[in-house]
């Protein structure tokens, strides 16, 4: 069996799709599964066993450089693969509805109108599913593979599944301590109402007798990380990591402290103890309980079909509920 799966971005939404690709190859351990994302975050899906290949689109690019060269070269080797028994795509915007139409398939498979974010998305696909909006966004990746799969997925075997996230030997250059708990802070975010405030994360290790690192991904988060350095000096700031050793580091710690951001979602993904933090968005939708990984949301009521991005209440939420739960972590 010859299965695509089509999640071009982004970090968080790959992570919550890639926990299917366990359980196809428990059902299905001879399929060929490929994988076809963004080219710039093919680092995400690298190392992982059951990942036959990963298939880069260069669409971003194209657009970004207004090529019409890349675009064409790269609807050419869309058409020129091999066909593929199932092309799922399970990002069910226009965008990757259009990929999943390109790819050779003998069906292709995604949401109807009534279940995608863009509705136009439904017309590329040869077999569509109701799949509530609402629904927890693990949840509805799962049930479209279970749906045209054919494959039984349990909240139990999510909530007991295997780490799924790889990578290559990273070294920490003096990041990890031996004798205290290591705490990675997350504090930047795609927009600015998910952001928790730097003076509650530089009180969070003012108040925790542990090593904190803090991460960062950008130019605006690298401020965000020397501002929580500035009012905590003893916190540690790393360079620009890759995918790769964004990995391995999450994978080192003892806890993961952020916001609802791909980076957060990793510490899930690895099985590793998290506090995620939630305002604007929904975290009963974003992201999946379990005894270790921990949810706190600010009291503000959130419509997950229509998010609310001047909703600036994460910064209500008690820093010392975040330490009351974070010490029953570490």
């Amino acid at each position: 069996m010859r299965i695509a799966i089509v999640k071009l971005s982004a970090i968080g939404d790959i992570i919550h799709s890639m926990v299917v690709l366990q359980f196809i190859k428990q059902k299905y351990p001879h399929s060929v599964i490929d994988w076809f994302v963004e080219d710039s975050l093919k680092g995400l899906l690298e190392n992982n066993p059951h990942i036959s290949h990963i298939q880069t689109i260069r669409f971003k690019e194209a657009k970004r450089k207004r090529s019409l060269v890349i675009l064409i070269n790269e609807i050419t080797k869309l058409r020129k693969l091999k066909k593929y028994d199932f092309v799922i795509d399970i990002q069910n915007l226009i965008k990757s509805a259009v990929v999943a139409r390109l790819i050779p398939s003998v069906r292709t498979i995604g949401l109807d109108a009534n279940s995608s974010r863009e509705c136009l998305a439904s017309i590329f696909y040869s077999e569509k599913y109701l799949i509530e909006r609402s629904m927890n966004v693990i949840k509805r990746n799962v049930t479209i593979i279970s749906d045209s799969l054919k494959i039984q997925i349990r909240h139990d075997d999510i909530i007991n599944k295997s780490p799924f996230l790889f990578f290559n030997c990273f070294s920490s250059s003096g990041l990890i301590s031996k004798n205290k708990p290591n705490i990675l802070l997350i504090p930047g975010a795609s927009f600015k109402s998910k952001i928790y405030p730097v003076s509650k994360y530089a009180q969070l290790s003012e108040k925790i007798d542990a090593n904190f690192i803090v991460v960062w991904g950008s130019s605006s988060e690298k401020k965000i990380a020397q501002q929580i350095k500035l009012l905590s000096p003893q916190v540690s700031i790393t360079s620009k990591l890759s995918i790769d050793n964004l990995k391995a580091l999450v994978a080192s710690v003892d806890l993961i402290i952020g916001s609802d951001t791909g980076p957060t979602h990793m510490a899930w993904a690895l099985n590793k103890p998290s506090i995620t933090l939630f305002g604007s968005t929904p975290g009963y939708r974003n992201t999946y309980k379990t005894n270790i990984n921990k949810v706190i949301e600010s009291d503000s009521i959130v419509n997950p079909l229509n998010i609310n991005k001047n909703d600036n209440s994460i910064k209500n939420i008690d820093v010392h509920e975040i330490i009351k739960t974070a010490l029953t972590l570490i």
